[in-house]
């Protein structure tokens, strides 16, 4: 499935803080990830959700003395690849687990190593939030828990559950794009034995899991976190991603508003990946 690219250029006193704005109000409309410049922003959207007369109507185009010039394209999933083949490199996190594409050559002999094809899939551990999720992990014992890849694009939080001692796994996410890059890269790791669904949360119903991971956006976290909390087990742990430094706050009221209680988060570059376990 394709995305939308909304280049954002900004000119005002201080463009950091009308890039923040903008970002909090295209979350709103549905936008999944941003790419933050000096003086602009690159944001990402599915194309089936890209409504540009929404971005026209977003009170930041309002701001004074500020004007923010928009334009967009269409990233076709098959050029995917070959762009992340160009300008990406293998990530290593905390010298213990190593994240290749298959034309990756030489990489370092780690604890984990995991192949990843990427596609459309944002989730080859460059993005902050990926990082943050596997870098928390690292830290996590999977061994012998049920666990769950809640909006699994690339499959690669799944795959490394796995590699971890997870005893069953499921993945899910609602696009195609995704389940189909899932299915590939779980074989790429002989993962074999993790359970791929395409769908949404509905697909939880009467299930039960030590361990959820969540990478997707906040709005799609806070309205699923009640259906994450009636399927993770007492004592289970819910580790979330896909939001801002300044999002936290709402999260914690939302999953403490349901028997979840926060942990900890790691950060970077404004981005955050919070835990919470199960009272």
């Amino acid at each position: 499935m394709d995305y939308i690219e909304l280049n954002c250029q900004v000119e005002a006193e201080n463009p950091k803080i009308v890039i923040e704005i903008l970002i909090a109000e295209l979350n709103e409309i549905g936008y999944e990830s941003y790419d933050e410049e000096e003086e602009g922003l690159k944001a990402y959207i599915l194309e089936k959700f890209f409504d540009f007369d929404a971005v026209k109507k977003l009170q930041v185009n309002t701001l004074p003395n500020c004007t923010i010039d928009y334009s967009w394209k269409v990233i076709e999933t098959q050029n995917w690849n070959q762009v992340w083949e160009k300008s990406l490199n293998p990530i290593i996190i905390d010298n213990q687990c190593v994240i290749r594409a298959p034309f990756h050559k030489g990489t370092p002999k780690l604890k984990y190593e995991m192949i990843i094809e990427p596609k459309m899939s944002f989730g080859t551990g460059h993005h902050e939030t990926t990082f943050l999720m596997l870098k928390t992990m690292l830290e996590l014992d999977f061994k012998n828990q049920t666990v769950l890849d809640m909006g699994c694009g690339t499959g690669v939080l799944a795959i490394f559950a796995k590699l971890k001692g997870a005893k069953g796994v499921t993945a899910i996410d609602v696009d195609e794009w995704a389940y189909t890059n899932t299915l590939e890269n779980i074989e790429k790791n002989n993962c074999h034995d993790i359970n791929v669904l395409q769908g949404d949360a509905s697909l939880l119903v009467g299930q039960k899991f030590d361990i959820i991971l969540a990478n997707i956006n906040r709005n799609i976290l806070m309205d699923d976190i009640p259906k994450y909390a009636r399927v993770l087990k007492k004592e289970g742990i819910l580790l979330l991603s896909g939001l801002y430094d300044r999002d936290l706050s709402m999260i914690k009221e939302e999953a403490e508003s349901h028997q979840l209680k926060y942990k900890s988060h790691k950060e970077k570059h404004n981005w955050v990946a919070a835990l919470f376990y199960k009272l």
